[in-house]
């Protein structure tokens, strides 16, 4: 498997995986994203252990070592290898239950198989499953004032030395803590703390993909030490 380094730029690599009855360890410097498309690949995570079946998917950060094993009839999967650093924020939550990304899946392996249609799938394959693995929007009703998440995200980012709370959250989105606290549950999955710390961990990872020292990354990101910026990118 080649190993992808870190850059500016991301560089990615789609491939159909046959993992056959094969047997693995190992970690790598890039993100790999693995969609099952046939059979069972047995994966375990820095211990954390999990099954890729037919339509369900995982995510793997750098740096993370993992075993893996396909079961007796083998396991056929799409593999993006990516140094992209958006799929950090992936990473740090559970495979969509999607049936665009499933659907994708099996339509970029299907352009995999035909020469003529393999280029495009290289070329646009990447960036159509980063945006089918973030969740819709739940729908709202209209009169609900909208939240801008990115633009909150942004506001976040440049305020890590400063120490943020779901209130500071709130006020920036024109609602009273308690409806911010409902709205992110509803709209991003997860309470506004564990959203915040996530958006948090994921601009260290970019940092750290960018070449950044785990030092000054943990000094612009708001950890209190190298040494915590370190286990929480373990964890």
């Amino acid at each position: 498997m080649p190993v992808l380094g870190s850059s500016p730029s991301p560089h990615h690599e789609l491939a159909l995986r046959d993992y056959g009855h094969s047997h693995g360890s190992h970690a790598h410097d890039h993100f790999q994203v693995l969609i099952g498309l046939d059979g069972v690949l047995e994966i375990e995570v820095e211990g954390r252990g999990a099954g890729i079946g037919a339509g369900e998917a995982q995510v793997v950060a750098p740096g993370d070592r993992h075993d893996f094993s396909a079961r007796k009839h083998g396991s056929l999967c799409l593999v993006l290898d990516t140094t992209q650093p958006a799929w950090a924020r992936c990473a740090e939550r559970a495979s969509p239950d999607s049936p665009q990304l499933h659907a994708l899946a099996r339509y970029l392996a299907q352009c995999m198989r035909q020469p003529q249609a393999s280029a495009l799938a290289l070329q646009h394959g990447p960036a159509l499953l980063l945006e089918a693995w973030s969740p819709a929007p739940a729908s709202a009703d209209s009169r609900r004032r909208r939240i801008d998440w990115p633009l909150l995200a942004d506001w976040a980012r440049a305020r890590w030395h400063e120490p943020l709370s779901v209130a500071d959250l709130a006020d920036v989105a024109c609602l009273s803590p308690s409806q911010f606290a409902q709205r992110c549950r509803d709209e991003q999955g997860v309470s506004a703390m564990h959203w915040l710390r996530s958006l948090r961990l994921a601009h260290a990872r970019e940092l750290r993909l960018g070449g950044m020292s785990v030092a000054e990354t943990a000094r612009r990101t708001g950890y209190r030490s190298p040494s915590a910026l370190t286990a929480a990118l373990r964890r």
